[in-house]
């Protein structure tokens, strides 16, 4: 039997002698691999965060004391340690574990993440309502050097730094190899300063210098520049210091002996907030992921052995990223003034190709949302047409900045949603299910949603080149339906549904990618002998009124389809437009529940929440069956 599987819950991990953790870490790396081979998730980051997880689960005495993670991609070592091994070849599958952290489905979780920079903060609460309960235990934020370029994270530290509370802030820097400040000299520091005995020493001597002799006085402001001077010249973290948090570090994450020394020093004698500077590499122990870490970083199924991604059989159209990419390269030739901004996703958002081609009209800000919403109005009112492409859930992060720093004076910037719907696996803190509803509160904001990849890049192009104001174009992850992508850039006229399929017995209304789905339901009906007409809304807001007045006029039942909540989406805008018109249609609105979706695939997502061709094509003629007169 392998040591892993002796290791159900973290008190099992405790009772192992130090000198056999380096055997667990290799057998977790491959059973990691083994597993996120077959389901896909974030690999990279997991693989280095292996032994850091082993010594914060070695060192505190988890669940009661609490471990928050930032983000949850490097979690996974966590979730095995925790009761999920058996599990976990479920993760991140229909009715399966989630990929991230979730307070529902264990007590290990002490937060609920998904999204950046929150660590330091949650952790901050949990450790100020310990003290105003009494009670002991130890809290540990883990973030990595990635989510610190949020402001959030700062916005923590800050908080953190003028609080008197015990609490670790860990933070996992995994993109800088290993430098020279990880030597003997900075461990003998680090060793030093965590030395029992030293500060002992130096809190009784600081304690003996408190007192109102101005000698004494004087002597402790000597001691205080000296302490002060050799930090700077030392210590790496002087930043975090300076803030108020005691810094340990640079300290090699994947050496155990280092690790368990400071966490068990911090767990015996909490000391205020402290931060621990750990050196990690992505991918470590798989030596595909360590060469590209951004490969494995979120990857789907692999071989293992080679690290090649499998793919289907079928000849792999481009995904709604990589058109949006090539057209932003296009655009970009011919437009000086277009400049494109991202926050920590070139490669996701298909901008790689334009950040190479114009490195000086790219700018990639980093985990900042709502920075790069008010830096793209800056760009804006210098005459530039800034275009700021982000995942759907992200943009959430930034909504009072695309409120008041682009809307409130109607600035001209284009914003691109990646990932706008039902995603998948990632889940409900990555599901973009509810921008239309959060930007339709925007005033004279536009709302675009493509069809089809051609669409896309003729809406691109004419959000570019042809409107004012805030424009936001919104498009599913994946693939689209195969619209040719080589034909020249057309102008979309502003608020312009369009009739694809005629018909007299109802009218089908379908907003972005719901329109393949929307003309299999056209196939259904007609086999029950409904002739529906298919509209191809390719606008959420505005809505053209005189448009719609005639469908209302002219159609006793409308059924609208969105990937989007119905909350305040796309259906229930075209059910306002409806109440002011004498024409009251019934009108059946297709969307996402209320509620937060689980992860899976998303075609079982649809099936389980009504949303098929079939599903939908059954209520409408149910409905209209009600409508008819006996």
């Amino acid at each position: 039997m392998s040591i892993l599987e002796t290791i159900n819950v973290p008190a099992d991990l405790r009772a192992l002698p130090e000198d056999k953790l380096p055997a667990l870490a290799a057998q977790i790396r491959h059973f990691l691999i083994e597993n996120v081979s077959r389901t896909g998730g974030h690999l990279a980051s997991s693989l280095g965060a292996v032994e850091l997880t082993m010594a914060l689960h070695y060192c505190f005495d988890t669940p009661g004391d609490k471990i928050v993670w930032d983000v949850g991609h490097q979690a996974y070592a966590h979730k095995i340690l925790t009761g999920r091994r058996g599990m976990f070849p479920t993760i991140r599958q229909h009715g399966g574990i989630s990929g991230f952290p979730r307070t529902t489905e264990s007590e290990y979780d002490a937060f609920s993440v998904g999204h950046a920079s929150t660590s330091i903060s949650a952790a901050l609460g949990l450790a100020i309502g310990r003290d105003l309960r009494g009670e002991k235990h130890s809290v540990v934020a883990v973030i990595g050097d990635g989510s610190m370029s949020g402001g959030l994270a700062f916005e923590g530290l800050n908080n953190l730094g003028s609080s008197s509370t015990a609490m670790t802030v860990v933070l996992n820097d995994n993109e800088m190899s290993i430098s020279k400040n990880v030597g003997a000299f900075s461990r003998y520091f680090t060793r030093a300063i965590s030395d029992k005995r030293y500060n002992n020493l130096k809190d009784l001597v600081w304690d003996q210098l408190h007192d109102r002799s101005i000698v004494r006085r004087g002597l402790r402001e000597i001691i205080s520049t000296v302490d002060r001077s050799l930090k700077h010249a030392i210590i790496p973290g002087k930043l975090f210091e300076d803030m108020g948090l005691r810094y340990f570090g640079p300290i090699n994450g994947h050496n155990f002996a280092d690790m368990i020394d400071i966490f068990t020093f911090l767990k015996e004698q909490p000391r205020g907030p402290v931060l621990v500077h750990i050196v990690t590499k992505k991918g470590k122990g798989y030596a595909h992921a360590e060469k590209n870490s951004t490969k494995y970083h979120g990857v789907g199924k692999f071989e293992p052995d080679t690290g090649d991604v499998i793919k289907g059989t079928a000849e792999p159209k481009p995904s709604y990223s990589a058109v949006f990419g090539k057209a932003m390269v296009e655009l970009g030739q011919n437009d000086q003034n277009l400049v494109a901004i991202t926050a920590a996703m070139p490669d996701g958002t298909g901008l790689k190709e334009f950040s190479t081609t114009f490195p000086d009209r790219f700018f990639d800000v980093g985990i900042a949302e709502g920075h790069a919403v008010t830096f793209a109005a800056g760009l804006a009112l210098k005459g530039l047409k800034p275009v700021v492409a982000m995942y759907s859930s992200f943009l959430q992060r930034a909504y009072d900045q695309v409120m008041q720093d682009v809307a409130l004076d109607g600035l001209h910037v284009v914003f691109c949603i990646d990932r706008a719907g039902l995603v998948g696996d990632d889940g409900p803190t990555h599901h973009g299910n509810f921008d239309i509803s959060y930007l339709n509160t925007v005033p004279g904001a536009a709302i675009m949603a493509p069809k089809d990849e051609k669409e896309l890049r003729d809406m691109l192009y004419t959000a570019v080149g042809h409107m004012s104001g805030p424009v936001f174009i919104r498009y599913p992850r994946g693939n689209g339906p195969g619209a040719p992508t080589d034909q020249p850039f057309e102008q979309v006229e502003t608020a312009s549904p369009k009739l694809i399929k005629k018909g007299p017995d109802a009218a089908i209304i379908s907003l972005g990618d719901m329109f393949d789905d929307a003309a299999k339901v056209r196939d259904l009906l007609s086999e029950q002998g409904v002739n529906a007409a298919v509209i191809d809304a390719r606008f959420a807001k505005p809505l053209n009124a005189d448009f719609y007045k005639k469908i209302f006029a002219k159609y006793p039942l409308i059924a609208t389809m969105e990937n989007n909540t119905l909350a305040g989406g796309f259906g229930a805008s075209v059910l306002g437009l409806s109440s002011t018109f004498k024409s009251q249609p019934r009108i059946l609105c297709f969307g996402l529940p209320d509620k937060f979706v689980c992860h899976g695939d998303v075609a079982i997502l649809k099936a389980q929440l009504g949303l098929t061709p079939e599903d939908i094509s059954k209520k409408i003629c149910s409905e209209l069956k009600n409508l008819t007169p006996p």
